[in-house]
């Protein structure tokens, strides 16, 4: 199967997110060194000549098979990066409900951030959040917390939707008085809390920024039904999957005030996050992954 094309419910339906996350980064990275961002490091940081008597412990010999000569890696520091992956898992993430699309994409995108960072030997740390923090591990690069993630990420994928609601503004200032190293921040969320209280989440936003902290924001929606709008014209009874509260109507007849509502707080909040140097990634979930891959070594090469 074609790992880069693979669909959301196919995802759900395969279930080991640490080999899928393997395999699409591997990928990806293939299509960097086939690309004009080849100058990508995603390994290491060069190769040098090996000089008789130091460690034998990083020759590359693959490259010494390949020129009969010894090279050695020489890394940039045993851990480069300290990375918080923040994950809401609130009910509004399981939407559309057939492979509960923005979720499903978060957890694959989470997992592949998750392999790439070990890679890279940097460290990291997942937290999932609705209304709370629920998971937050520690901040390590070892081969068995990767996998402890992983393991985290599967489990959530199993799980069926919540009733739970979103509380990102509250977490996310929780969250910037605990992580007290300076770090990078990557958050996956479709922001829906209560939009006519947006300003809270901005607040919670410049908190992060005010610490130090850079932060990667992964803006996830299913943006043909949510930002678009695009439904058949017949009645459809909307239901809000974190209060449950149902109302029917016709896209036709709300459409235009829908779309105008929803552009103005996107627009809002995209120029909130570039007044604070927060990198704003619309991940629209029919995209793929490749734009969450390549957000995140844009920012890791801004930082090194």
């Amino acid at each position: 199967m074609n790992i880069r094309q693979l669909d959301l419910a196919k995802v759900r339906e395969f279930g080991n997110l640490e080999f899928l996350a393997k395999q699409l980064v591997e990928g990806f990275i293939t299509g960097l060194h086939k690309s004009p961002f080849h100058g990508f490091s995603v390994e290491f940081a060069e190769h040098q000549l090996y000089n008789t008597g130091e460690s034998t412990r990083n020759i590359d010999w693959k490259v010494f098979a390949k020129t009969d000569r010894l090279y050695v890696k020489r890394y940039e520091e045993e851990t480069n990066l300290r990375c918080h992956i923040l994950l809401d898992t609130s009910s509004s993430m399981y939407y559309p409900e057939e492979n509960y699309g923005k979720m499903t994409f978060s957890l694959m995108a989470a997992a592949s951030l998750t392999y790439l960072l070990q890679r890279q030997k940097d460290a990291v740390s997942l937290c999932t959040f609705s209304d709370d923090i629920e998971i937050q591990t520690a901040v390590k690069s070892t081969p068995s917390h990767v996998h402890k993630i992983m393991q985290e990420l599967n489990g959530l994928l199993q799980k069926t939707r919540p009733l739970q609601k979103t509380s990102v503004a509250s977490v996310l200032h929780l969250l910037a008085e605990k992580i007290h190293k300076r770090s990078l921040v990557v958050i996956f969320s479709d922001m829906f809390e209560n939009i006519e209280e947006a300003d809270l989440i901005f607040s919670a936003l410049q908190h992060l920024r005010h610490n130090l902290h850079e932060v990667l924001l992964f803006h996830v929606t299913d943006k043909k039904t949510e930002e678009t709008f695009s439904f058949e014209n017949r009645p459809y009874e909307f239901i809000d999957l974190e209060s449950g509260e149902k109302i029917k109507v016709q896209p036709d007849q709300v459409r235009e005030s829908y779309q105008k509502f929803v552009g103005e707080f996107y627009q809002k909040l995209k120029l909130k996050c570039g007044q604070y140097k927060i990198d704003f990634i619309e991940a629209d979930i029919a995209q793929g992954f490749d734009p969450v891959l390549m957000a995140y070594l844009v920012k890791h090469s801004k930082m090194r």
